[in-house]
């Protein structure tokens, strides 16, 4: 297919918003929407707005469609069975090397040859067997490390196609050849993945950039491949009763990601709204797109001079920490899965890039996809249970995320649970990995009646490559342990009720209120980059004051009148041990001092106001003043009262008490 747009000469200047200023020095225009609750930006940039005006000119975006798709190789069932004997000759010529040479004493996890032989062969089948060897190539856990060293190569090592095809492309996409739209470009690709190739080029206005060609014929590969992967799928799916997954919706999902990728004027889109969400983040980094000079199959975007984050030797001798990146792209992926929902689907290490300022810069967004708020809230209401242990509550979640019918029974499922956490009894949860998480609930999923949702399977491929390329720089990084600091604060802060229900499953049990989880929580949470004890206070406060938090307010009055009446108690008895040893005075009565339960209370707060103390955003110069505006606040002086009314009722039930036992 080709398709023809105006020459760059012919192209209106663009408008940059890097900095949410444009070209004329106005603001983008920004508008804060509610999504279930939770705010959200939208941004109209000049930049989202260049992407919008180039999709007009170009020809409709071209779709997954498995059923266009079916027709068209029902009339070609030779071509079909043609590449089915093109896949299996090779593919069982290379199990069948491996069996012989095992039978011959060799160790074939560390043989090279083989290793090599395993790349050239996925090359030669092309482009979906090419994937499949990129996700295998962050899997460090599944493939022995010469394998690995071998299949990383396919993230940006494959056989380069001829200049002459690339050239007529960037003319027919373009409005004309290389060397009218751009000043330099280099004499041979400096990078070929699967569905493109890429030079490095210099812009006219001296812009150095990074120009991506798509593969000829790319389309009709890929498409052969999923019609024969998707009829396999559906025969399993037929065939096989133990398989109750989607595996043709799983199928559909990937196809429909592939073919999205396809569309470089997609994937530029998909750089911009990246941008947009995300790059406002400490030390993440999102290159430009220049939309004058993209188009369907050629994409034209800002150059990177960067690091892979797997050479680590080259990171630390330019003095940058490459742990601290990793740091920097969990946040973020957090951020992609349960803020906004728009995560990046393959970040491998040829696609996340340590700057030489020491920045994360995420490439490639070709192969994106989202996340439903109700999805993402149940991700964290499941994290929520797995740290309570409650097992019931996670097969309920497991119910909302779609993995279980609404009718199934829970019963056995909800002690089955239980064995796969059991590991992690008594110990943190984020000291286990995904890796572990995701092989025993697989497992589980096999043995009783779930069902995996297609948007999953993209989600763990997400979350696994990221924490394969942690593990390769440092084989003691928990994912987990970097993730619980900003679960914490999303459960301090955010007012979806989903969330603060979860909050109260949390801090209550059994009707009493367990301050070591809520001292917890606020450790984790101070960690969290935008975690401020001002929006803490103030959220809270407006929470605690509202219907929603009537039944955590009406507990916490409770929690602080005990405190208050220990408090009270210690000091009276204190007074009256001074007055009946030191004075001498014996008629007095000794008051007994707070009960152990109390005084346990009292630590804690104590040692909350300890962490509030070294929480980012508290400084005792500027509290005073916020103090006085919150004993003003309606909110405030109600709860005030509260605690005062419950106080005093307390402090009268005690008199009476005393009076009738004397």
């Amino acid at each position: 297919m080709i398709v023809k747009t105006l020459p760059p000469s012919s192209r209106p200047i663009q408008e940059d918003s890097r900095n949410g200023i444009n070209s004329r020095g106005e603001l983008d225009v920004i508008d804060v929407v509610p999504e279930n609750g939770t705010p959200s930006l939208v941004v109209r940039s000049p930049r989202l707005l260049a992407a919008q005006q180039l999709r007009t000119t170009a020809q409709p975006e071209i779709l997954y469609d498995p059923v266009g798709i079916a027709a068209h190789y029902q009339n070609r069932k030779m071509q079909v069975v043609r590449r089915i004997f093109a896949v299996l000759g090779p593919a069982l010529s290379f199990v069948f090397g491996l069996w012989s040479d095992s039978k011959r004493g060799i160790v074939v996890k560390n043989d090279r040859r083989r290793a090599t032989q395993l790349r050239v062969l996925l090359t030669k089948l092309g482009p979906a067997y090419i994937k499949i060897g990129q996700a295998l190539s962050t899997r460090p856990d599944l493939v022995p490390p010469v394998y690995l060293e071998e299949l990383t190569k396919l993230q940006d090592q494959l056989p380069p196609f001829p200049n002459e095809i690339a050239y007529q492309f960037i003319k027919e996409e373009l409005g004309a050849p290389p060397e009218e739209v751009y000043a330099e470009l280099s004499a041979q690709p400096i990078a070929a993945a699967s569905l493109g190739q890429v030079y490095k080029g210099k812009l006219k206005t001296g812009e150095e950039v990074a120009v991506k060609v798509q593969r000829p014929d790319l389309r009709e590969g890929i498409t052969i491949d999923l019609y024969i992967l998707r009829n396999l799928a559906s025969w399993v799916q037929k065939k096989v009763k133990r398989v109750r997954s989607d595996l043709v919706g799983i199928l559909d999902e990937l196809g429909d990601r592939i073919f999205e990728e396809m569309d470089y004027i997609h994937e530029g889109e998909n750089a911009e709204r990246f941008f947009e969400l995300y790059g406002h983040m400490k030390d993440v980094y999102v290159p430009k797109i220049y939309w004058e000079y993209t188009n369907r199959r050629v994409l034209t975007m800002e150059w990177i001079n960067g690091t892979k984050l797997t050479q680590t030797e080259e990171i630390s001798a330019q003095g940058i920490d490459a742990r601290y990146l990793i740091e920097v792209g969990v946040q973020c992926s957090l951020r992609q899965l349960l803020e906004h929902g728009f995560f990046h689907a393959d970040p491998h290490p040829g696609n996340l890039l340590a700057t030489t300022d020491g920045k994360l810069a995420y490439l490639d967004f070709g192969m994106m996809s989202e996340i439903k708020p109700p999805q993402r809230y149940g991700l964290i209401e499941a994290i929520v249970h797995v740290v309570n242990r409650d097992f019931e509550g996670l097969a309920k979640d497991y119910v909302k995320l779609d993995f279980l019918s609404p009718e199934t029974d829970l019963t056995p499922i909800i002690p089955a649970f239980a064995r796969v956490f059991a590991d992690a009894e008594g110990a943190s949860v984020a000291d286990l990995n995904i890796k572990s998480i995701t092989d025993e609930l697989s497992a589980l999923m096999y043995e009783y009646p779930f069902r995996v949702p297609p948007y999953y399977a993209l989600i763990i491929r997400s979350l696994v490559t990221l924490e394969g390329i942690a593990i390769y720089i440092d084989p003691n990084f928990k994912v987990l342990s970097e993730a619980y600091p900003y679960v914490s604060k999303r459960l301090l802060t955010d007012p979806a009720p989903q969330l603060r229900a979860s909050l109260q499953d949390l801090l209550f049990k059994d009707g009493r209120f367990r301050w070591n989880r809520l001292e917890n929580l606020l450790k984790n949470a101070r960690n969290s980059q935008d975690y401020d004890f001002n929006l803490v206070l103030n959220q809270g406060i407006e929470f605690l004051a509202s219907e929603r938090g009537a039944f955590i307010r009406d507990k916490l009055v409770d929690e602080s009148v005990n405190g208050l009446d220990a408090l009270g108690k210690n000091v009276l008895h204190n007074f009256t041990y001074l007055l009946r040893e030191r004075v001498g005075l014996t008629a007095v009565n000794e008051t007994p001092a707070a009960t152990v339960e109390q005084q346990q209370t009292l630590e804690h707060i104590k040692r909350i106001l300890g962490i509030l103390r070294e929480t980012r955003g508290f400084d005792p110069m500027e509290l005073a003043p916020k103090i006085a505006q919150l004993l003003v606040n309606s909110d405030v002086q109600r709860l005030g009262q509260q605690i005062a009314n419950r106080f005093t009722q307390k402090a009268v039930a005690r008199l009476i008490r005393q009076l009738l036992a004397s």
